[in-house]
């Protein structure tokens, strides 16, 4: 077999007992690496700390993963304005927090014959969060349901972190002003009133 020393050298061909010899000699494991090599290759290596350096790796790999979480808004073909306005309210927290929307236009009984009314209010709610989001899968008739699928852009983080940073910006702006200046301003506001 082909041995590989414990700090990565290459030690030679050797025999198995040989090999043995010189893992036990260093105090650590024989590990089989590449059994199907001609010859197979060995390492001497501490083997439980190889263990758990690997699932170390996995955890922080597991850590970086980003879930797909996908939120659903139900709507129907006549909602009220307010309804809506609260609907588009929720689809821009969902898209600004990176999560997909599905949205789904629910019909009954005769709403079923037009499909343009629900057609056209997806187009709208997509038109109206356009700077947010797209559109992942297009509206499709489902049964009783139209389902649009909408998923944030990718700069979608950054949107956020500017605005948190504009926020921050105008109490700093707030500060360089005189006090004598916010006090006449204060004075003007109820007079043109």
């Amino acid at each position: 077999m082909r041995l590989v020393g414990a700090e990565g050298e290459q030690v030679g061909i050797v025999s198995i007992a040989e090999a043995l010899r010189v893992a036990q000699e260093a105090d650590l494991d024989l590990v089989e690496v590449a059994p199907m090599a001609r010859p197979p290759v060995c390492k001497v290596m501490d083997y439980g700390k190889f263990k758990y350096e690997n699932a170390q790796k996995a955890r922080e790999a597991r850590k970086k993963q980003i879930l797909t979480v996908i939120k659903e808004i139900k709507l129907r073909p006549k909602i009220d304005p307010h309804d809506y306005a609260t609907k588009r309210g929720h689809v821009v927290r969902f898209l600004k927090a990176g999560d997909k929307v599905k949205v789904t236009i629910m019909f009954r009984g005769r709403e079923q014959s037009r499909p343009e009314l629900g057609l056209k209010l997806l187009r709208r709610l997509e038109e109206d969060v356009a700077d947010l989001g797209f559109v992942e899968a297009p509206a499709k008739q489902d049964g009783r349901n139209m389902i649009m699928v909408m998923a944030p852009h990718k700069n979608v983080k950054a949107l956020r972190d500017d605005e948190a940073a504009g926020a921050a910006a105008p109490t700093e702006l707030a500060d360089d002003i005189p006090t004598e200046a916010l006090a006449e301003a204060a004075a003007e506001a109820p007079a043109q009133a």
